[in-house]
C-alpha cells in the first residue's frame, strides 16, 4: 500500500500517524541475541572450536526460561515482542547453535517434543530428557553431538523421591515452623541469607502444611545425569549432569536436602559406572542452582560430602568460574536482582581441565540495559559454558 496516498486523503491524521508509525515499527529488525564467545584459559584470546583435538569437548550449561513461565506481567521490564515464543524460540535456538557445543544441557527446558528436539536433530544432536513432576510443563535436558559423543547410560533424578525418606517424627523445618503455607504470587525477592533468588513470580500451590517436610520437599524438582564416551578415542569416559533446584529464597533448606540429594545419587552413579566399565569417570554436574556463591548449598557441592546408608562419602568438586579465578559478577539480570546462580561443577582436575570458556557481559554492558530477556538476551539467564581437555 502507498502511503504517501494515504496520508494526502485522510481526514484523520492521528489515525494516520499512528499506521505509519506501526509501520515503521514492523520494518525495523530488532536487535539480534548475542552469541557469546569461547575465551581461551592460558592468553584470554577469542578460540574457534578446535575440530582436530579428540580430547577436547565443549559443554555449555544454559536456563533458557520455559516458554509457559513467560508472562508480560513477570516481566514488566522486557520488550513485549521479546517475550513472544517465535522469537524467543528461534533466537534460543540461534544462541545454541553458534556454540558448536558437543554438549547443551538445558533447564527450563519445555515445549521439548514440539520445538526443541527436532530442530536439535537438524544440528546433529540427540537428546535425552526429563520432565518435573505433577503437571509442570518444563524439565532438563542434555543435547549432545552425534558424530563426536557416544552415550552409554542415564538415570533421571526427581527430588520428590526425598519425601518418603522423612520420618513422622522428624523436625528438619523446625526453624521454619512459624512460616504459613502461602497461595499468591511472590514478589522477586532477595535475601542474602539464604543464598537463593526468587527470580520468577511463580504461583504457590497450597499442597498440605508447608510446616510439614514431606510437603516442603514435595517441589517436583528434576534432573538427569548420563555417562557419555568420545567417540575417538573411544577409552574416554565421563558423566554428566544437569539440574535445576528449588527457587524460593525463603526455603534455602530445601535447597540444601536437593543438593545433598543430589550428590548422593551422582557418587552412587559414578561408582555403578565405574563397576560397569572399569573405569574412574570424571564428573560434570551443570545447572541452575538457585543459590549465591559462599551460600550452604554452593559450598555443599564444592565439598562434595554425602550420607548415604553404608555412612559419609565425598566428591569433590571444582566450581569452573572459581577454578579460573572467580565466580562471576551475575548470571542472571532483572531490575530487582542481579547475580550468579548458575555453575559447572566438575571433578578430578587431574583428569579434566577446562581449557577455554565463555565469555560473559559485565553488569556495565549495554546489553544489560534494563533487565533480561529482551532483544539480545532471550532468557533471563545467561549461558555458561566451557572447553575441556581429558586426560588419560
Amino acid at each position: 500500500m502507498n502511503q504517501n496516498v494515504l496520508i494526502v486523503s485522510s481526514s484523520r491524521p492521528g489515525v494516520i500517524m499512528s499506521k505509519i508509525s506501526r509501520c515503521k515499527m514492523s520494518n525495523l529488525s530488532p536487535s539480534p541475541p548475542i552469541c557469546p564467545k569461547f575465551i581461551a584459559v592460558e592468553d584470554g584470546k577469542h578460540v574457534l572450536r578446535d575440530a582436530r583435538d579428540d580430547s577436547i569437548f565443549r559443554l555449555v550449561s544454559y536456563n533458557i526460561l520455559a516458554q509457559v513461565y513467560v508472562k508480560s506481567a513477570m516481566f514488566p521490564h522486557s520488550p513485549g515482542p521479546s517475550l513472544k515464543w517465535k522469537a524467543r524460540s528461534n533466537a534460543i535456538l540461534t544462541v545454541l547453535k553458534s556454540f558448536e557445543a558437543d554438549f547443551l544441557c538445558i533447564q527450563e527446558l519445555d515445549e521439548y517434543d514440539t520445538f526443541y528436539k527436532g530442530n536439535m536433530e537438524a544440528l546433529g544432536y540427540s537428546s535425552i530428557y526429563v520432565k518435573r513432576s505433577e503437571k509442570k510443563k518444563d524439565g532438563c535436558g542434555i543435547f549432545y553431538m552425534n558424530e563426536r559423543v557416544q552415550f552409554l547410560l542415564k538415570e533421571e533424578i526427581h527430588y520428590n523421591d526425598l519425601v518418603p525418606s522423612i520420618d513422622d517424627k522428624v523436625t528438619l523445618f523446625e526453624e521454619k515452623s512459624n512460616l504459613s503455607s502461602f497461595t499468591k504470587e511472590k514478589a522477586i525477592l532477595p535475601n542474602a541469607g539464604s543464598g537463593g533468588f526468587a527470580i520468577k513470580c511463580y504461583a504457590h500451590v497450597d499442597r498440605g502444611d508447608t510446616n510439614d517436610p514431606r510437603v516442603r520437599l514435595k517441589r517436583d524438582c528434576v534432573g538427569i545425569m548420563a555417562a557419555f564416551k568420545l567417540a575417538d578415542p573411544p577409552h574416554q569416559l565421563f558423566i554428566i549432569t544437569t539440574t535445576h533446584l528449588y527457587w524460593d529464597p525463603e526455603w534455602p533448606e530445601v535447597k540444601i536436602a536437593q543438593a545433598k540429594y543430589l550428590l548422593s545419587r551422582v557418587k552412587k552413579f559414578r561408582d555403578d559406572v565405574s563397576k560397569k566399565y572399569d573405569c574412574a569417570p570424571p564428573v560434570i554436574i551443570s545447572g541452575d542452582f538457585n543459590s549465591l556463591p559462599g551460600s550452604e548449598v554452593y559450598t555443599c557441592m564444592l565439598s562434595g560430602m554425602t550420607s548415604t546408608s553404608e555412612g559419609e562419602s565425598q566428591l569433590p568438586l571444582n566450581s569452573l568460574h572459581a577454578f579460573l579465578g572467580g565466580e562471576p559478577a551475575l548470571t542472571t539480570c532483572s531490575p530487582d536482582f542481579t547475580g550468579t546462580l548458575d555453575y559447572i561443577f566438575f571433578s578430578d582436575s587431574d583428569s579434566l581441565k577446562p581449557i577455554s570458556y565463555i565469555e560473559l557481559s559485565g553488569p556495565a554492558s549495554s546489553a544489560m540495559s534494563g533487565g533480561f530477556p529482551n532483544y539480545h538476551h532471550p532468557s533471563d539467564h545467561l549461558p555458561i559454558g566451557a572447553d575441556f581437555k581429558l586426560f588419560p
